[in-house]
């Protein structure tokens, strides 16, 4: 027997069996399944991490005030040699005066924004329409736009005169536009809306951003920070946050060490003292997340791995079953001149052959179901090809070890004996 003979035989006897084959099949399906959907979703939410926290481009940082704590985004921060935390200036939120002072002094050919929060739970209201209480509302200057990311898609953008006076004017976001505007943003502009029931003239409309696990970055009002700091009770006890925008990111560690030695001199931080502010790489964030999310990763190989082991066992009890009801067809193979090879590479390829056909209902079910985040979330669809080559690999190595001891074994039946089986 080539081959082919033997491959076609065993194509034949796993048809035969079908209800047999079929609960096998499931049972691989579902270990490769759990496999291929959770890591087709962490993809996803992967790329939706990239896009929505690399808004600044690799050549973009940011400078934020140190809490007091020393646990900060998840990782334990190493002291600079030399040089002592002082606990005094930790916790210390950056001001107003300090940061237009960077904004000022900053000696590097780089874009700056300055950005204050004011809270998430506003209403924003015209005419008779209403938004809910969910409403983010941000202060920022003429360049907060445009290193966040947002586009102008109507009217114009804050300018130095907006924000210098702190004039109640305002970009919408989409979701804001469209809820107030009756899904035309265009007839926003120049119109009088009230966040909170201060009034505000509309200046322009932001392009749809999308969201971000929940949150739509579409659902923003973009203010001045002076108007932020007058009006929103949110932002009394906030932070100034400082973005930095390098023009190329060959010299983004210059344009870093320009902007720590220029904010330690506004800060009055010593040279013996560690900084009290840090400086995040808009990188860094995507970094951290994706770190988090190998932890997924890791339960999602767990649970195929799982499955599969019991997929495995399972597999092994049917062929050795099959052995046993096939008995006197080995003997049969045997008699006409069939080898203990061929008997052996028959059930082994009926074993890879379930196994496979596990692994490509499983990878159709894993990705479809990997894709319904997707969906949700606003990406494109994702097929993860390292995962799916390593189920297919997988597959045949279950099928193999399922396989080979009820393989030896029937390759090891005397001809006689198993012809006069019952």
């Amino acid at each position: 027997m080539n081959n082919r003979d033997t491959i076609s035989l065993a194509y034949r006897t796993i048809r035969g069996n079908k209800l047999r084959t079929g609960i096998t099949v499931a049972i691989i399906a579902l270990g490769i399944a759990a496999l291929i959907g959770i890591n087709t979703a962490i993809q996803a939410i992967s790329q939706k991490f990239m896009e929505s926290f690399s808004s600044m481009g690799a050549n973009g940082f940011t400078i934020r005030y140190r809490a007091a704590f020393r646990f900060d985004r998840g990782e334990m921060k190493k002291e600079k040699k030399g040089r002592r935390l002082k606990k005094s200036s930790t916790n210390k939120p950056i001001t107003k005066e300090e940061a237009e002072a960077f904004k000022e002094r900053y000696d590097y050919p780089a874009k700056v924004a300055l950005s204050l929060g004011g809270g998430n739970g506003n209403t924003a209201a015209y005419g008779n329409k209403k938004t809910n209480p969910t409403v983010w509302v941000n202060g920022g200057d003429e360049n907060y736009v445009d290193l966040n990311g947002y586009t102008i898609s109507n009217g114009r953008n804050l300018s130095e005169m907006d924000v210098s006076t702190g004039r109640n004017v305002v970009l919408l976001g989409k979701d804001v536009a469209d809820k107030l505007f009756n899904g035309k943003p265009e007839n926003a502009v120049d119109k009088i809306i009230r966040i909170n029931n201060i009034p505000f003239r509309v200046i322009g409309t932001l392009s749809p951003k999308g969201s971000t696990f929940g949150r739509s970055l579409d659902n923003i009002a973009i203010t001045s920070y002076n108007s932020v700091r007058r009006f929103f009770a949110a932002s009394s006890s906030s932070s100034f946050s400082i973005g930095v925008k390098s023009p190329d990111i060959i010299n983004m560690e210059t344009a870093i060490g320009e902007a720590e030695g220029t904010f330690r001199n506004i800060r009055k931080v010593i040279l013996s003292e560690e900084d009290n502010f840090l400086i995040d790489k808009s990188d860094t964030f995507v970094e951290l997340a994706l770190k988090q999310i190998g932890w997924l990763t890791a339960s999602a190989v767990v649970i195929g791995i799982i499955t599969l082991v019991g997929a495995a066992i399972g597999l092994m009890n049917i062929m050795l079953v099959a052995v046993t009801e096939r008995t006197k067809e080995v003997g049969l193979v045997k008699a006409i001149g069939g080898k203990q090879r061929d008997v052996r590479w028959q059930f082994l390829y009926e074993s890879i052959l379930i196994s496979l056909l596990g692994a490509l209902f499983g990878i159709v079910l894993g990705v479809l179901l990997g894709n319904v985040v997707s969906l949700l979330m606003s990406t494109g669809f994702v097929i993860p090809w390292f995962w799916v080559f390593l189920g297919v690999v997988i597959c045949t190595f279950v099928g193999l070890a399922a396989g080979s001891y009820p393989a030896y074994k029937a390759s090891k039946l005397n001809p006689i004996e198993a012809l006069r089986y019952e």
